[in-house]
C-alpha cells in the first residue's frame, strides 16, 4: 500500500492493523501532485512493488465566483484533479494491463453531472473523471482491469475546510471507500454514501439546467463567507 500527500504528517496516522497485517507493506510519499513530475516520482518510488490498484482520491475544489479565486489555485485544481490523474492512469494502467490483472477507482462526484456555479472548476474537473473513467473502463475491461468511477456527496473528509465552505450532511470516508471497492469490477459508476444518494436521486429527474440552478443556491449557502466561520 503506497499513499501519497502534500504534508506527510497527514501521512503517517496508519491505523496499527494495516501495517501489522501479512504481505502489506506502507510506504509514505509526500509530494506536490500540482507539480509536473508527481506523476513520474510515484511511478519510480513504487517500480519494485507489485502493485495491484490504483486509488485516485487526492483532490481539491474551492467555493466562489471563479472570477474571485487565485488564478493559480484553479489551474493547480486541474492540474491534481485532472491531468496527475490521467498521467497515472496510463502508467498504472499499463503495468495492470501487461499483467492481466488490476483495478483502478477514480474520483468523480454528484457536482460533475453539470455545471456549478461557484464551484465551476470543481465540477468540470469531476465531469472530466467521469467521462474518463467510462472510456477507460471499456478499453482495459477486455485486457483484465476494472475501473470504477465513484461519485460520492458530500464526505467528511479535509475537503470542506480547503474548498472554504462547510457541509451539515456528510458521508463517512469509511462507508464511501467499503461501497467503491465492493463495486469494484462489477460496476462503471457508483453513488455512495445516504447523502450522496438522496441529493443525486433528488437531482437526476430535474433537467440539466434546473439541476445547475439548484446547485448554485446550495453552494452559496455552504460558503463560509455567508455562515458564522468556523
Amino acid at each position: 500500500k503506497v499513499q501519497e500527500a502534500r504534508r506527510a504528517p497527514a501521512l503517517h496516522g496508519h491505523p496499527a492493523d494495516l501495517t501489522e497485517r501479512p504481505g502489506v507493506t506502507v510506504e509514505d510519499l509526500a509530494l506536490d501532485l500540482a507539480q509536473p513530475d508527481a506523476a513520474s516520482h510515484i511511478a519510480s518510488a513504487t517500480e519494485g512493488f507489485d502493485i495491484g490498484l490504483l486509488v485516485a482520491a487526492a483532490g481539491f475544489g474551492s467555493c466562489g465566483e471563479f472570477l474571485s479565486q487565485p488564478r493559480d489555485d484553479e489551474i493547480g485544481m486541474v492540474d491534481v484533479n485532472c491531468r496527475v490523474v490521467a498521467d497515472l492512469c496510463h502508467r498504472f494502467g499499463g503495468r495492470f494491463a501487461h499483467r492481466g490483472s488490476g483495478g483502478i477507482v477514480l474520483f468523480g462526484s454528484l457536482v460533475g453531472w453539470q455545471g456549478v456555479p461557484g464551484s465551476a472548476t470543481y465540477a468540470a474537473t469531476k465531469a472530466f473523471i467521469q467521462s474518463f473513467a467510462e472510456g477507460l473502463h471499456a478499453e482495459l475491461k477486455p485486457r483484465g482491469v476494472d475501473v470504477l468511477c465513484c461519485a460520492p456527496g458530500p464526505v467528511r473528509s479535509g475537503f470542506a475546510a480547503r474548498a472554504g465552505m462547510t457541509m451539515d450532511m456528510a458521508d463517512q470516508p469509511g462507508d464511501v471507500a467499503r461501497e467503491a471497492l465492493s463495486a469494484l469490477g462489477r460496476r462503471v459508476t457508483i453513488v455512495p454514501g445516504r447523502t450522496g444518494r438522496l441529493l443525486t436521486w433528488s437531482l437526476s429527474p430535474l433537467p440539466r439546467s434546473a439541476r445547475t440552478a439548484i446547485l448554485k443556491r446550495i453552494m452559496a449557502g455552504m460558503a463560509k463567507d455567508r455562515v458564522s466561520a468556523n
